[in-house]
């Protein structure tokens, strides 16, 4: 490897030192929580950096330890997203009118399953 590419790989490796290291800052101060997007995002941007100087340098555990790093920041960033997924409000567009009334959108944000919210209402008598 020429020894301007290592030199390259090496600042990588001290940027992603240094994001990780802010990143702990900041959850210990209390500025971000450990499950806040900003934090996985750095914790994932610092260990990728790592990893790439672990790997071209040839210091196996290091490396396997950001692969590790890598894989749990990844699955955390998942649970975020489908988090935030499930927190979004459904919204249902329906043209309705109800005298002077007209009601065109209905925001409705499930808590539990609709089939508990409701209940069955008996058959109505059959008139003859």
């Amino acid at each position: 490897m020429s020894p301007y590419l290592l030199f390259v790989v090496t600042v990588l490796g001290w940027v992603g030192a240094i994001v990780g290291l802010i990143a702990y800052l900041q959850v210990s101060r209390g500025r971000w929580a450990p499950t806040s997007l900003p934090f996985q995002l750095s914790n994932l941007c610092a260990t990728s950096l790592m990893f790439l100087v672990a790997a071209v340098n040839g210091v196996w555990p290091s490396a396997a330890a950001n692969i590790a790093w890598m894989v749990i920041g990844a699955q955390a960033l998942l649970v975020i997203a489908r988090a935030r997924r499930a927190a979004r409000p459904t919204t249902v567009e329906l043209p309705l009118v109800a005298e002077d009334v007209a009601i065109t959108r209905i925001d409705v944000t499930p808590a539990e399953p609709a089939v508990e919210r409701f209940a069955v209402a008996a058959p109505a008598p059959v008139l003859r």
